[in-house]
């Protein structure tokens, strides 16, 4: 799957070496994520990462977690050439697969995960396209399994910095359907899908981490 555009703000990254992409935004939140996810209870078994840039993050979350396999994707094959390359000394990370993860149906292909991990995705896609990517990650993960989720959100209906509100009108200017979602909103949502959100974490940045559970059978 795979083929939809982002906006031309959605995501600066630069050439680094050979094939290996440079993002800003993910040398600054690697460090605060990996914090997050090393008190996850999940030592073994599969971690897919949606939409996942250029792969400075799925290179040092394979490094905290070597017990687990992980499956990066990513719609932009430019992209997916640069996941590869960080992958390169790291055993447990397979080769980065296309997929766009706003389209129905794709839990069927990337079922049984212990974790899934969604970062800085949803303020640029539209509220339908979101209700996508969270029903079909819940439907993803097994019993037991976590769904972390990364990124700028607003807090019960508000933008709270002058960042915040610039980059939000920046991105409805390109396309009205997309910007930031409620914090609200997306807990309301998570929990319809069935999963339960047990942590709202305030991150680095004005971001915040949700992180949700699909329960035990």
């Amino acid at each position: 799957m795979g083929g939809r555009k982002l906006p031309p703000t959605a995501s600066v990254a630069s050439q680094g070496d050979g094939a290996k992409m440079i993002a800003p935004a993910a040398s600054r939140n690697t460090d605060a994520l990996c914090a997050l996810l090393a008190e996850m209870p999940i030592a073994t078994g599969n971690a897919l990462e949606l939409a996942s840039g250029t792969g400075q993050h799925v290179a040092a979350f394979a490094r905290i977690f070597p017990g687990l396999t992980w499956q990066p994707s990513e719609i932009d094959p430019a992209r997916r050439a640069s996941i590869d390359a960080y992958a390169e000394n790291h055993s447990n990370i397979l080769p980065a697969v296309e997929l766009d993860a706003t389209l129905p149906g794709w839990h069927q292909d990337f079922g049984n995960q212990n974790l899934i991990i969604l970062i800085n995705l949803l303020h640029l896609i539209s509220w339908k396209e979101a209700r996508n990517v969270l029903s079909e990650a819940a439907l993803a993960l097994c019993p037991g399994g976590r769904f972390v989720l990364y990124g700028p959100f607003m807090r019960q209906g508000k933008l709270i910095s002058d960042g915040d509100r610039r980059f939000h009108a920046d991105l409805t200017r390109q396309d009205p359907e997309i910007g930031y979602k409620d914090d609200s909103q997306i807990s309301n949502y998570l929990e319809s899908t069935g999963l339960r959100v047990f942590g709202v974490v305030p991150m680095p940045a004005n971001n915040l981490a949700f992180v949700a559970e699909k329960p035990s059978i």
